[in-house]
């Protein structure tokens, strides 16, 4: 009889130990997430404001340059300058829209978290096999 009362403050502290560190995981984990978070966040404000910025001043050189090739070549072949500046123009915006693309396939949110989840699950299949 005395064998399992020995049993159950050891299964108790047991239990109280993994409960513990599961809480301790958690918390650090959410604080990671959290410092991930800001820094998704960061970098997604910088990025907006680089492109509205490129945007922008493309934008002035886009209408300067049409200008300029315009008036040079009004008395010539103006439909012809227009027509090669519209096409110049197209290769540009289909150019960056697979940029862009790109760049929303490869982007990867929270990588560091899902990297950690993904070392505790492993750490923890270990632990219960």
């Amino acid at each position: 009889m005395e064998a399992p009362s020995d049993t159950d403050p050891n299964l108790a502290d047991a239990t109280k130990r993994i409960a513990q560190r599961t809480f301790v995981i958690v918390e650090n984990r959410l604080q990671l997430l959290m410092v991930e978070a800001q820094e998704e966040r960061e970098r997604i404000l910088k990025a907006m404001l680089m492109a509205m910025a490129a945007v922008a001043f493309g934008l002035l050189a886009g209408v300067t340059v049409t200008v300029i090739v315009a008036i040079a070549f009004w008395n010539c072949y103006p439909i012809i300058a227009l027509l090669v500046l519209a096409v110049i123009y197209i290769a540009g915006a289909i150019l960056f829209g697979v940029k862009l693309m790109q760049l929303q396939r490869d982007w990867q949110t929270l990588p560091e978290t899902i990297d950690q989840l993904r070392k505790d699950r492993e750490c923890l299949e270990k632990q219960l096999a």
